[in-house]
């Protein structure tokens, strides 16, 4: 039996006071959470759950991810403030601009979404999506500086003892990768939550919404029984994205727990099954008054509120309330300011998600070699009993049993970002796709594909004719890594410059097409990406570099290195390693992680090229 983590949790060992803040940016909600960490006290977690706009809801730790700017661009109101009345009334009679659902704005290029025609509405002017995230993630920030001086005993002097060094925990989509990383930490430097130095990004943190929900499921002591047995999956349904992870325990004094297949995050929430529901109403009112684009906006808002909450079984009628009892269509089925479906109707739209989620667990048990047991779902959306029972019944015939934690599942995320913080379950992950560099490969005049490419062909000083664009696979997909886990490929260069040697850049390539390593680095492909770039200044090695002459009689130096992958940890790493002879230390090595914020850019062409050493 696994205790829960409060009764494992080790005291601080800090020598000073400090705070650590987690912000749960959803899609369509978002929560805070936190924790004072006193030295040598065991950390407890606490909840916002006070927020402006919400003071006559006791305990509610939730606000809509909304606010409002006015057409200068400048910030009105935002969370449950920006759905007052008031705040409605204003916003319509000065024509402010709402901005929600910005977060989809942030994700991964390679991450395709179904609108089903529709369009994130436009960002506010002079606004990037960046700008917008930092305003809310400033709000969020705000508020949660004023609970904490309103609730804490001597809470103003607290906050001035800790304020200067505040930790944070950002949590995100498990597909988002290290260039929404990047953005996410510019975002937190656009609301002042940190300064834009080395030290203040050193106090941003980040952790994937899957295992942040994994340690939430921890907190509530759900590790224990069966599941320590074998594996078990935790799927965060929530407003925009469902995450997918898989888990096993390896050790229970401490609590350890490896991922045991890669996490998978596809967009299925719940705000997809509101997109549905507004292009079918549109359809279905489209020749009755109640068919204008408010009215579709209102009935929308209500079914939401009502209908999508509440639905449980097809069988049976469903109604929008959405009216007076005046209100009356009955052409369209409206009746007592009542909207009538058919179950059929209602499970037709939420359809795509539960397909898309039976579907991705599916590929995780899979991936998993079948050992997992255990479904627990968690997010907002886990608590639509029809999104709960259609996991259940399309899952039995895996003997896989679903279940939700008894808690508020919705701020799972939040509190278990502290727990992640401050506990650190997960000893090893799975890489989620192929990880790797560009080379040089020899020129094969008898193979057809290098026949293909020979318009390409370059000739190093030493004399072989190779071939661009190769890739070198340093983490192939499905490998379990543990944090300490360092994975790393020697290469070599030829120089005619040693002043290249100052702005030397090696491209982290990233393939997503599956477990067969590609031959080629087809760069216009989608399932190819620059993941970053790591600069290094080998400068220093021009003192040991040994002159040659080549077959033309040009001089070239020639230049060994490592490239090292961290993929082990939440944020990806990677550096260059290189051996300095000219110190008289031939085995002494010299190495700088220029990665640390997930430095990213655009494919493109390397300015150095290199090759295997064979």
């Amino acid at each position: 039996m696994v205790k829960p983590t409060t009764d494992t949790r080790k005291p601080y060992n800090g020598a000073t006071r400090s705070l650590v803040i987690a912000l749960d940016v959803g899609t369509t909600f978002s929560g805070v959470s936190y924790a004072i960490l006193e030295p040598g006290e065991v950390p407890k977690i606490h909840g916002v759950t006070r927020f402006p706009g919400q003071e006559h809801v006791a305990g509610n730790s939730k606000i809509p991810s909304v606010m409002y700017y006015n057409q200068q661009g400048v910030l009105m109101a935002a969370g449950a403030e920006a759905e007052s009345a008031s705040v409605l009334s204003q916003a319509e009679d000065d024509q402010w601009i709402k901005a929600e659902l910005f977060k989809l704005r942030m994700r991964p290029k390679t991450m395709k979404m179904q609108m089903n025609g529709m369009r994130l509405s436009p960002l506010p002017p002079g606004k990037t999506p960046v700008d917008v995230f930092g305003d809310f993630l400033a709000y969020l920030f705000h508020c949660t500086r004023n609970f904490i001086t309103d609730t804490h005993a001597n809470g103003p002097a607290l906050w001035r003892a800790v304020e200067h060094d505040v930790q944070f925990v950002l949590s995100h989509p498990n597909g988002w990768e290290g260039a929404q990383q990047t953005r996410m930490r510019r975002a937190a430097i656009f609301g002042g939550l940190i300064p834009d130095t080395d030290e203040g990004k050193a106090r941003i943190r980040f952790v994937t919404e899957g295992e942040a929900s994994l340690h939430a499921c921890v907190l509530n002591g759900l590790a224990a029984d069966s599941a320590s047995r074998h594996g078990f999956l935790v799927a965060d349904a929530g407003g925009g994205t469902l995450d997918i992870s898989s888990y096993a325990i390896r050790g229970t004094l401490p609590l350890v727990i490896e991922e045991i297949a890669p996490p998978d995050c596809v967009f299925a929430g719940s705000v997809f099954v509101s997109r549905r529901a507004r292009a079918f109403l549109e359809e279905k009112l489209k020749n009755s008054k109640y068919g204008t684009p408010d009215a579709l906006d209102h009935i929308t808002k209500r079914f939401d509120e009502t209908t999508k909450r509440l639905f449980r079984d097809k069988k049976d009628l469903q109604f929008i309330p959405f009216g007076s009892p005046l209100d009356k269509d009955l052409t369209v089925g409206i009746r007592g300011g009542q909207l009538k479906l058919t179950g059929a109707e209602v499970a037709e739209l939420f359809a795509p998600s539960v397909e898309a989620a039976v579907t991705s667990i599916r590929s995780q048990i899979d991936a998993s070699h079948g050992v997992v047991r255990s479904v627990w779902l968690v997010g907002g959306f886990a608590a639509s009993p029809w999104l709960f029972s259609q996991l259940q019944e399309r899952l039995a015939p895996l003997k896989v049993t679903v279940s939700r934690p008894d808690t508020q599942t919705s701020k799972a995320v939040a509190d278990g970002a502290i727990g992640f913080y401050c506990d650190h379950h997960v000893s090893a992950r799975m890489s989620k796709f192929m990880y790797g560099v560009e080379y040089l490969r020899e020129f094969d005049p008898q193979d057809p594909e290098h026949i293909s490419r020979r318009e390409r062909l370059c000739e190093l000083p030493s004399g072989p004719k190779l071939l661009p664009d190769a890739f070198d696979c340093i983490l192939a997909r499905s490998v379990k890594v543990k944090e300490s886990t360092v994975f790393t490929r020697k290469y070599c260069t030829e120089l005619t410059s040693l002043s290249m040697l100052s702005v030397f850049e090696v491209d982290i390539w990233c393939y997503r097409g599956g477990n067969t390593v590609p031959t080629w680095i087809l760069r216009q492909d989608d399932n190819f990406s620059t993941l970053c770039v790591v600069r290094a200044d080998l400068s220093p090695l021009s003192g040991s570099a040994q002159p040659k002459k080549g077959r033309n009689g040009k001089t070239y130096w020639t230049i060994v290195f490592s490239v090292e992958i961290h993929f082990g940890l939440t944020e990806f790493k990677a550096r260059i390693k290189w051996v300095d002879n000219v110190r008289g230390h031939a085995t002494s090595f010299y190495e700088i992680s220029l990665n640390r914020s997930g430095a990213c850019r655009e494919a493109h062409a390397s300015e150095i090229t290199f090759f295997c050493p064979g």
